[in-house]
């Protein structure tokens, strides 16, 4: 008996993080380290750093309640705004977005890289950091839109792509 138990501890140990804000569930892959509240976050994920990036990456899950939060639009302006070209200048025609319907829900995604200046001091570096990547995305739901905005350096954002991508598969209507 201790040893079935031993064998069920295991085994759900290894299980993907369940989640849910705004009416929407979503699961996270078992490898990204599931972190403690934050302020106006619904969820926040650690995710080691690829071989060769000295930090790992962060995904951020923002609800903010039905009719809040701002038009997807202008979050993704927001987003690529928090980046800049090495020189400085800002990045437009690098960032790529996509809106598309998954799972019978609005998506807007958004890829840009560069230099990461964050957006302001409570939702930012305070330096900023070339060689970052955000992979984020909108998801529209009856209750309000619900955003994912992954962040870190670009090799640790591109070994969790697929991850991340299959953890936008995974949400759907409670």
């Amino acid at each position: 008996m201790n040893r079935l138990l031993g064998v069920l501890v295991v085994a759900v140990a290894v299980v993907a993080h369940a989640e849910g804000a705004g009416g929407l569930t979503w699961t996270a892959p078992a490898d990204w380290a599931v972190q403690g509240p934050r302020p106006m976050r619904a969820a926040t994920y650690k995710i080691s750093a690829a071989k060769g990036d000295t930090e790992g990456a962060e995904l951020a899950v923002f609800y903010f309640g039905p009719g809040q939060g701002g038009a997807v639009d202008a979050n993704v302006k927001r987003w690529v705004g928090q980046f800049q070209t090495a020189d400085g200048k800002p990045i437009t025609k690098e960032a790529k977005t996509k809106a598309e319907k998954l799972n019978g829900l609005p998506l807007t995604t958004v890829d840009v890289k560069g230099t990461y200046t964050g957006g302001g001091p409570m939702m930012g570096p305070s330096t900023p950091k070339p060689g970052f990547r955000l992979l984020g995305a909108i998801v529209e739901g009856a209750q309000g839109a619900v955003f994912f905005k992954l962040t870190g350096p670009e090799k640790t954002v591109a070994a969790s792509e697929k991850s991340f991508r299959k953890l936008l598969e995974s949400v759907k209507k409670q």
